[in-house]
């Protein structure tokens, strides 16, 4: 069982082990004050497979003082005692977590305000528990998810700001905002694109300089309304 053995009689030196690699799981936390429903969306991703359940909390305060590794996902509802709303998106985000907000209110202000703070996904608390799923695991692969119902919110925001200008990025302005939207570091870009940081910044500054965004998640935002946020960044082929 998991061992290949050589000839008989041989030496041990034919003797080779194999493994099964395990894919590693999503760590995904959860903030919720409503107790039975952080209790339901901590069952469906108990059951999950390929999710690891990390700290369910109340507030943000207790997710913080239970200390989550980061680079996970969190399931933060908007709505809490002390920290909430944008606030709350923002320290979850950085303590380096990506944040899938799941909250009962969903107005156009809310979800734009939420992706603006650095929120990489929003659902309703009408979603099923597949959706819930779905959106965690797009947004551990690095992408973004909006609800198609929320969806547009995202994309008149999109229009309005452009009074019927269309943005023109180029091709690795694209890219450098795609990977800056899966939650890349700077000096990750660079490794990714096989260019310098230095490069990587200039591209940065080049797309504040057409766009107006300066924070990072501002221009989270952008790539999401852009259609740039889910696309993978594929290497050139030489």
């Amino acid at each position: 069982m998991g061992m290949e053995k050589g000839p008989p009689g041989g030496d041990d030196s034919g003797v080779t082990e194999t493994t099964t690699a395990v894919p590693a799981r999503i760590r995904v936390g959860v903030i919720e004050d409503h107790p039975l429903y952080r209790q339901a969306v901590a069952r469906v991703l108990e059951e999950a497979a390929d999710i690891e359940l990390g700290v369910v909390a109340e507030s943000v305060g207790e997710f913080a003082m239970r200390r989550q590794p980061p680079g996970g996902v969190v399931v933060l509802d908007l709505k809490l005692r002390g920290v909430a709303d944008s606030a709350a998106v923002m320290e979850v985000a950085g303590m380096g977590h990506r944040v899938l907000v799941v909250s009962a209110h969903a107005g156009k202000e809310e979800v734009l305000a939420a992706v603006t703070a650095g929120a990489r996904g929003y659902l309703s608390k009408d979603s099923d528990g597949e959706e819930i799923l779905g959106a965690v695991r797009q947004i551990a692969s690095g992408n973004s998810y909006v609800s198609p119902m929320l969806a547009s919110f995202v994309l008149s925001s999109a229009r309005e700001r452009g009074s019927g200008q269309q943005l023109v990025l180029s091709e690795r302005e694209r890219q450098v905002l795609s990977l800056l939207a899966a939650g890349e570091r700077d000096q990750d870009i660079a490794e990714a694109m096989a260019i310098s940081v230095r490069t990587v910044r200039s591209y940065l500054d080049r797309i504040r300089d057409k766009t107006g965004r300066r924070r990072r998640p501002e221009l989270t935002r952008l790539a999401i309304e852009e259609g740039i946020a889910s696309q993978a960044y594929q290497p050139p082929v030489y």
